[in-house]
């Protein structure tokens, strides 16, 4: 069952991105009077397809005007994107047929070159609106939420460690940059390559100096900072085993067994040695005045088979926001840019293959295990959102085969004043399908990697 909806989660928003896409070239052209042969969800292969408004008996029998129109609206068999065929235009299919006679007044190869700019960039900008209205939408209905940085200690894992970094620091500033957000403090320090972390410890500020030979094991480390919980307790739950033990709201658990824990992560090692047994614990007690120290005490709880006290801590610091459909327009906005800046700079960390990032490149698969388990609006429009990101993104490198190789092109003949050649633009986009396959190779064959792993 859980296949199944992440399958089905893949495939709605894969669909919905691909149909955003190609609806941007579909109306710039049909705008500028550019005929479009077909549109395509998927890939009709071989001239496969499942289904056809051109060649579906009921649609030629109940809507003869959409079977009978310019434009072949389709769904192909193989779910490897989609496409508009453009009249007059060199593009994947490599249909050099239409060339050979003298341009019509309908084809793309007719229009100056703006309109054929307009026409290439509506894929990429349709995506980049869609990914706004979507932000805009979770912003007014969820409004925000994360964990705020600007109080918050870090605990560390392994890596993190041997860096330089210790359980309490408070993160500062990535190269004098500021993030507020604690989630994404790992990932900027990727992304921007960073030389030093600036932090504060036991009071002082000192700088930690990143060595960017290990930017691959930043990547390929999760969690290099956990939020440092301390083992402060919020409350006591009714079917606890140490219910009536006497334990308080505020109560800071210093020890277990005689073994320091400086942090809640110290407490769920400690008592996961210990599952099922009674432990003595010292905890330290607030007085009723700042000034007055607290006091010890010692108690002997009880451990269930989980290795848990059945205790809540204290809440770390959330930060939320509401926002009306006023003030979530300009913050959806900001969120699409600030999410399209982080996408270039994961690209340039992929394009570096010191970093290692390449390996984390992936196909359909890693698309499906991002998608939650069970069905949430939520998470699903803000992977919406990111997905039409990266499509939009990715559309815009500068390879033939992809918008963006059409774009450099048009961009150069507005420059030059001199059109390439369709000879040319032919063996370009020749060059640009292979360096796509290798890149959907390489996609596959990490996933299939990991999956084995």
């Amino acid at each position: 069952m859980v296949i199944l909806i992440k399958v089905l989660q893949v495939l709605i928003a894969l669909s919905a991105l691909i149909i955003i896409h190609e609806f941007g070239h579909f109306l710039f052209a049909r705008i500028f009077g550019v005929r479009v042969e077909k549109f395509y969800l998927f890939m009709d292969a071989g001239g496969f397809r499942l289904f056809s408004t051109k060649h579906n008996k009921l649609i030629r029998k109940y809507f003869p005007r959409l079977a009978n129109a310019d434009t072949d609206f389709g769904i192909g068999w193989l779910p490897l994107g989609g496409y508009c065929k453009i009249s007059g235009m060199v593009d994947e299919s490599l249909d050099t047929a239409q060339l050979k006679g003298e341009p019509r007044q309908d084809e793309f190869r007719s229009k100056p070159a703006w309109q054929r700019l307009l026409i290439m960039s509506g894929g990429v900008l349709f995506n980049f609106i869609f990914a706004i209205i979507l932000y805009i939408s979770i912003l007014a209905t969820w409004g925000e939420a994360y964990i705020s940085n600007r109080d918050t200690q870090i605990y560390v894992n392994e890596l993190s460690y041997d860096m330089g970094f210790r359980n309490g620091d408070r993160i500062l500033g990535i190269d004098g940059v500021y993030e507020e957000n604690f989630g994404m403090l790992q990932a900027e320090l990727a992304r921007s390559n960073a030389e030093k972390v600036s932090v504060l410890r036991d009071g002082d500020t000192l700088d930690i100096y990143i060595d960017r030979s290990r930017i691959s094991e930043i990547l390929g480390t999760p969690g290099m900072f956990d939020v440092a919980v301390p083992f402060v307790i919020d409350s006591v739950s009714a079917d606890s085993p140490n219910s009536g033990t006497g334990l308080l709201r505020g109560d800071h658990i210093v020890a277990i067994d005689g073994e320091a824990v400086e942090w809640l992560q110290d407490g769920r090692r400690v008592l996961a040695e210990h599952s099922n047994e009674a432990v003595d614990v010292l905890l330290l007690r607030p007085c009723g005045s700042a000034e007055q120290p607290a006091d010890s005490i010692c108690l002997t709880l009880q451990v269930d088979s989980l290795g848990r006290l059945g205790v809540f801590t204290r809440p770390i610091g959330f930060q939320t926001r509401d926002y009306g459909i006023l003030e979530a327009i300009p913050a959806g906005f900001k969120l699409t840019f600030s999410t399209i800046g982080g996408y270039l700079k994961d690209l340039k960390l992929v394009a570096t293959p010191s970093t290692g990032a390449y390996k984390s490149v992936g196909s359909f698969i890693s698309i499906g295990q991002v998608f939650p388990s069970s069905w949430n609006w939520y998470a699903f429009i803000n992977i919406l959102a990111l997905l039409s990101i990266m499509l939009g993104v990715m559309n815009l490198i500068p390879i033939p085969g992809l918008d963006g190789g059409h774009i450099m092109f048009t961009i150069y003949e507005m420059i030059t004043g001199r059109k390439p050649s369709d000879r040319f633009l032919i063996v370009a986009q020749i060059i640009g399908m292979v360096l796509l396959f290798g890149l959907m190779f390489l996609a596959f064959g990490n996933d299939i990697s990991r999956l084995i792993r």
